[in-house]
């Protein structure tokens, strides 16, 4: 029997009622023991709030504003009515549900002769729409969303739109469920964790663990064109810190400010993806060239970054290379206004082989064997501060952001954030903050969007909380795309400001961080700025809370607290 749509959403409104870690696990843990095994897959992508697994390179391409045009016309209330309800919860989905119970057309409850909406029959119609492009391709999308949301309940309804914006919002995240599938099919958690890594995803750990056991998880190996999430560092504030961190001997790497990207190679098949697993292998046809020409395997998966540079060689700014990873037409002009270069740093399989388990130095003596002419990353292995303060110095001399440290027999952990590599840069870490609402600007910024709020991520309860906002940084140019983006996704407008959907992610550089009352977290940023719009990062890679407070206190390391 199909499982009705509706059972997960009830199942949602459970998890978000409650902050208890285990009993959100059991609850989502009999979830998928009932579910049907065909159900797995898209219930528990669903759950995350993705349409679609991760690694699947589908998107809705469903803007706010086209959102907001359908629920305006099932709702039959006034647009305000909604803006309230944002205000009460702060909740995109939860505003939809509450104007849809007042006045909407949308049904309550399934009638005995109407048909209930069922998990497979909601993924059917995502897909429908994912697929759904080209010429009118907007007013189609708009047909099909009124049409899957009329046939909704209001509580089905606000799990929808959930999914649409990719903002579930329920505190259960990607570790839980990884949590959750251990329990419900009874296969130990590392065997999960690692499988989730391998595959890219865990909703499809889910479905093997659901027909196949232990053994069909134990058997989950790389995939090629299928992405996996990046392994990530921690910042150090030092060499020293690095040194002492990885037993006294490191291996230092320029950190390029570029864009991070993995490349899959079978044959004369390659495939470029950005840090968010999307696929940009049309924006960069130089790359794609240049391994067909100069990697000395069959099968592949590599690591590299991706640096814009002037005619002289030297790194241009970030900004610039952004342009080209959103850039699909007009390629050729494109490569020649933004030549790029490409530095390769870490080789994760080789002709049928992971490698994620090798040491460090044995990946890279391995990616140095078969890179040809494309440069890796500039490197010393080196126990001497001195040595690597100068080497840190010569990378700031020739324009990159500062060092990567990284342990010599370090593994490779896929999506995890650990101190095996430490990141080294002369200033305050930066944090990267999602912008959830904006102000109009006077003057000469008069009818741009010009002052941002910026808001951390809870990682408990996957709240969005401010921590300062900022005026600074942006050129005209940027904030004029800012303002657009941010029209588009706009939920409401009072007294001069704009609180938007979250989806753009920046980059923020700040003095410190002080206590504030003016904010619920009790921080704020002092002198923040945006340095970059960081469009390789989604919201749910931008930093939590819970770090922007380790920095608070690890601040009254070299400073005395105020009584």
């Amino acid at each position: 029997m199909p499982t009705e749509f509706r059972t997960l959403a009830e199942l949602c409104e459970k998890l978000e009622g409650t902050s208890k870690r285990l009993l959100m696990r059991d609850l989502v843990a009999d979830f998928l023991k009932k579910v049907q095994a065909d159900e797995v897959e898209p219930a528990t992508s669903m759950i995350l709030g993705r349409a679609f697994p991760k690694w699947d390179q589908r998107t809705l391409e469903v803007s706010w504003a086209t959102l907001r045009g359908v629920i305006k016309r099932l709702a039959n209330v006034d647009w305000k009515e909604f803006r309230e309800a944002f205000s009460h919860t702060g909740d995109v989905g939860a505003a939809t549900k509450i104007i849809l119970e007042k006045g909407g057309k949308i049904r309550k409850q399934v009638t005995l002769f109407e048909k209930a909406l069922t998990i497979l029959e909601v993924r059917r119609r995502l897909a429908v729409i994912a697929e759904t492009t080209g010429s009118g391709s907007r007013e189609r999308k708009e047909r099909l969303l009124e049409t899957l949301l009329g046939v909704a309940t209001s509580l089905e309804a606000k799990y929808l739109v959930k999914i649409l914006i990719g903002e579930m919002r329920t505190g259960f995240f990607e570790g839980m469920m990884e949590l959750a599938v251990s329990e419900a099919f009874q296969i130990p958690l590392d065997v999960v964790q690692r499988a989730s890594m391998l595959a890219g995803d865990v909703s499809e750990v889910a479905a093997i663990a659901k027909v196949q056991g232990k053994e069909g998880v134990l058997s989950i190996r790389f995939q090629l064109f299928r992405p996996i999430r990046p392994m990530m560092a921690q910042m150090a504030a030092d060499v020293d810190e690095a040194l002492r961190g990885h037993g006294g001997e490191s291996a230092f790497e320029d950190k390029l400010d570029g864009a991070r990207i993995q490349i899959h190679k079978s044959g004369d098949k390659v495939k470029v993806y950005s840090r968010r697993l999307t696929d940009v292998t049309e924006s960069l046809p130089e790359v794609v060239q240049l391994v067909r020409d100069q990697i000395g395997a069959r099968e592949a998966i590599l690591e590299g970054e991706v640096i814009a540079v002037g005619k002289d060689g030297s790194p241009m700014l970030f900004q610039h290379l952004m342009r080209r990873f959103r850039r699909v037409h007009n390629i050729e002009e494109m490569t020649k206004q933004i030549p790029i270069q490409l530095y390769l740093f870490d080789l994760l399989y080789l002709d049928e082989a992971s490698l994620i388990t090798d040491p460090y130095v044995e990946r890279r003596r391995k990616l140095k064997a078969i890179s040809g002419d494309i440069s890796l990353t500039k490197q010393v292995i080196t126990n001497d501060r001195a040595e690597a303060e100068r080497f840190l110095r010569e990378a700031m001399s020739r324009g990159h952001e500062g060092l990567m440290a990284k342990k010599l027999d370090s593994r490779y952990t896929p999506g995890v954030r650990g101190k095996r590599w430490f990141k080294i840069k002369r200033t305050l870490e930066p944090l990267d903050l999602v912008v959830v609402a904006a102000e109009w600007g006077y003057g000469r910024r008069h009818g741009w969007l010009s002052d941002y709020y910026l808001a951390a991520r809870d990682s408990e309860s996957g709240e969005l909380l401010m921590v300062g906002k900022t005026f600074k940084g942006l050129t005209d140019t940027e904030i004029i795309g800012m303002t657009k983006r941010l029209k588009e996704s706009a939920v409401k407008e009072e007294h001069g400001r704009v609180v938007v959907v979250p989806k753009i992610v920046v980059e923020v550089a700040y003095n410190e961080i002080q206590k504030s009352p003016k904010y619920k977290c009790g921080m704020a940023l002092r002198f923040a700025r945006i340095t970059r719009i960081r469009d390789d990062k989604s919201p749910a890679e931008a930093d939590t809370i819970q770090k922007v407070k380790e920095i608070y206190e690890q601040q009254f390391e070299k400073k005395a607290r105020y009584p």
